[in-house]
């Protein structure tokens, strides 16, 4: 059996749902667009299949999501209208961590989940007319990561898809990049141009290509987050 607060308090009882171990972290895959099981978990890669099989199940039995069965026999996870309500708690975590407090240490950084991230904020309307891609390779990686350091983004106006192993088509662009400094400026912390001017992150590729990329990336919804100048130093 579940343990609680053992409180009627609305927030206590909230609590016990809400701020189970990856729960919010599930909630905000969600509230980015994913769907399916392998969606949400490439989102959270440390956390365990069966861990989330579990927390799934917890949030659909408590009525935050619904899951759909779909004809090809997969299923595609909701959220309902109470897990709706939840959208502006996960708007306002999100916006207290970027103004708080200190997110890339070497401890933190992952470059499979900064390149997913990339993956779901492309300005598909700004792209060019034929399929760009683009070569990431990451360099100072903490030595405890043991996930990819080279991805390939298939850029289409349609849709962009993120590969791990070469797609087998020429490459347009390549990126070579610090995965710290990467990470800050998808942040919002450093100016892509400040990277590029120290070498941290280099651009190599068709002229057009490289001066066009800056305005493919949307960075992360919450980079425009003033932060107070201690906190950004931190």
């Amino acid at each position: 059996m579940r343990s609680g607060f053992g409180q009627f308090c609305p927030v206590a009882v909230a609590c016990e749902i809400f701020a189970e171990r990856w729960t919010p972290i599930i909630l905000r895959e969600l509230f980015n667009g994913a769907e399916h099981f392998n969606e949400i978990h490439r989102g959270i890669p440390l956390i365990s299949r069966p861990l989330l099989v579990k927390r799934l199940r917890e949030l659909e039995a408590a009525g935050v999501i619904v899951r759909e069965a779909l004809p090809n026999g997969r299923g595609r996870y909701c959220l309902s209208e109470a897990g709706k309500e939840f959208a502006p708690l996960i708007e306002q975590l999100g916006t207290w961590g970027q103004r708080w407090t200190s997110r890339v240490e070497r401890r933190n950084l992952d470059a499979g989940l900064l390149m997913w991230n990339l993956r779901r904020r492309i300005v598909l309307e700004l792209l060019p007319p034929q399929r760009v891609v683009v070569r990431f390779k990451y360099g100072g990686i903490p030595a405890a990561y043991r996930g990819y350091r080279v991805f390939w983004l298939l850029l289409e106006r349609m849709q962009v898809d993120l590969c791990v192993v070469d797609p087998g088509f020429e490459v347009d662009l390549y990126v070579t990049a610090d995965l710290a400094a990467m990470t800050r400026v998808w942040l919002g912390d450093e100016l892509l141009e400040s990277a590029l001017r120290t070498r941290e992150i280099e651009l190599v590729g068709k002229g057009e290509l490289v001066k066009a990329f800056p305005s493919w990336l949307m960075l992360s919804r919450f980079a425009g987050v003033p932060r107070p100048v201690a906190a950004a130093g931190g």
